[in-house]
């Protein structure tokens, strides 16, 4: 059986047992390549596709998935998903969207043809670990790698609903241990694009050395409040940790600490964070989300006042509030929410009037998830950098710990530049932000 015929059987058994549903389908093939002592250690090739049912049958709610499309594949597949509603509690705002377009990214945009060869890529791979290596101090390589994927998400409901996304990404990382006599440092960065040839093997062998350099012989500051700047990788990494404040399903399920806050003055008035899955410049770029609906730009907050919480079809029904479009399901999961890509708003203030003065700059924190409760917003992570005057880096920093809560800190914003920047996985694209009184612990 094709593919095509087992979508339109799936949908038609759901309507036939007196059920709405929809399909989603991941598919994709990817090539990991890492390297060791100037040898490939793993040369991965793998390709998957996996079927994703739900199905909603007297207000209630069942999902199953299955690898094959086969008769027998499919009817189990169908039969488990309406077995696993019938035992499930009701969930009368959970409703299949109705929705009848017919979405197709830009391939051209997400997808472009990637003419480098494999041979091309596993050099690269012998290269990068090679060059880094060879390099003055480094010990070893032991983290390094090449990837290559493409995927395609297709989403098809018995509302008529048809879409469709494929996306290609190459990346690149490496981390070097450094060694000066009895200290040492691992440091690491990675790049990411949509083709090979935009990868700079070279630009990544030089940023990663040098860092290693750089932080080396860093030691502890005075214990105290510092102002402190977290680099373009250390601040999209903690914003992550706490973007559950803006889930409408945690605030659903009572466990988000802005809830009651719409409306609310939360953070520093030059603050305007917003949700962009319109920027095709990012790795989140989205036309639509997991449950079909139209991706759309969201304000989050907006000069300090939090504005919306994202929104899948079911929170925003329980909190009669529109559909943002964050819907967020795999194959294997139930309907949630999450953000597409994060954005900060330029400030008004230049890069070199957010650094001026004594402050620290934290380049590397550790403990991201263990160290920090994103209901209460407290945080205590250990963390490196450099202390700053103004522009020039006094001395490296190692072994502090740099505790707060997020949520307060919000609301103690020194300046905000007017530069946003794409951390290296295209995740999220933030300008300088300068947190002021920050507890460090040397």
């Amino acid at each position: 059986m094709n593919l095509d015929t087992a979508i339109q059987s799936i949908l038609n058994k759901v309507v036939d047992a007196g059920a709405e549903g929809d399909l989603i389908i991941d598919q994709g093939q990817s090539l990991s390549l890492k390297a060791q002592n100037g040898a490939l250690e793993e040369h991965k090739v793998t390709s998957n596709r996996i079927l994703g049912l739900r199905v909603i049958r007297d207000a209630k709610v069942g999902t199953a998935y299955s690898e094959a499309i086969d008769d027998d594949a499919i009817h189990t597949m169908v039969d488990q998903a309406l077995l696993n509603a019938s035992y499930a509690g009701e969930e009368p705002a959970e409703r299949i969207v109705a929705s009848e377009h017919q979405l197709q990214t830009d391939d051209a945009l997400l997808c472009p043809p990637d003419t480098s060869t494999v041979e091309e890529k596993i050099d690269f791979a012998l290269t990068l670990e090679a060059s880094l290596a060879e390099k003055s101090k480094v010990q070893s390589v032991p983290y390094n790698g090449v990837q290559a994927g493409f995927g395609q998400r297709q989403i098809f409901s018995t509302q008529g609903l048809s879409a469709s996304a494929r996306y290609a990404t190459m990346s690149a990382y490496a981390y070097a241990l450094i060694e000066e006599g009895e200290v040492n440092a691992m440091e690491g960065a990675g790049q990411a694009s949509r083709t090979f040839g935009l990868l700079d093997k070279d630009a990544l062998v030089a940023r990663v050395h040098q860092a290693g350099l750089d932080i080396l012989h860093g030691k502890p500051v005075a214990s105290g409040p510092y102002d402190v700047i977290f680099d373009v990788e250390t601040q999209s990494a903690l914003f992550s940790v706490f973007l559950m404040m803006f889930s409408g399903k945690s605030a659903k399920d009572g466990v988000n600490p802005m809830r009651d806050r719409l409306g609310e003055t939360i953070a520093d008035t030059r603050l305007t964070l917003v949700d962009d899955p319109e920027d095709t410049s990012g790795f989140g770029y989205s036309l639509f989300d997991d449950e079909g609906s139209l991706a759309k730009r969201t304000t989050l907050i907006d000069a300090g006042v939090l504005t919306s919480l994202a929104h899948n079809s079911v929170t925003a029904a329980h909190f009669d509030t529109g559909n943002t479009a964050h819907a967020t399901r795999g194959p294997r999961s139930t309907l949630g929410v999450g953000l597409h890509q994060l954005k900060a708003m330029a400030g008004e203030e230049t890069e070199e009037d957010c650094m001026a003065g004594q402050w620290l700059e934290i380049t590397d924190l550790t403990g991201l998830h263990s160290g920090a409760n994103p209901i209460s917003g407290e945080f205590s992570f250990g963390a490196s950098g450099f202390l700053h005057d103004g522009s020039n880096r006094v001395q490296p920093v190692r072994g502090i710990t740099v505790a707060g809560n997020f949520y307060t800190m919000l609301n103690t914003i020194s300046s905000i530049s007017d530069t946003p920047l794409w951390n290296w996985q295209r995740s999220s694209c933030l300008p300088m932000i300068r947190f002021a009184n920050v507890s460090v612990s040397g």
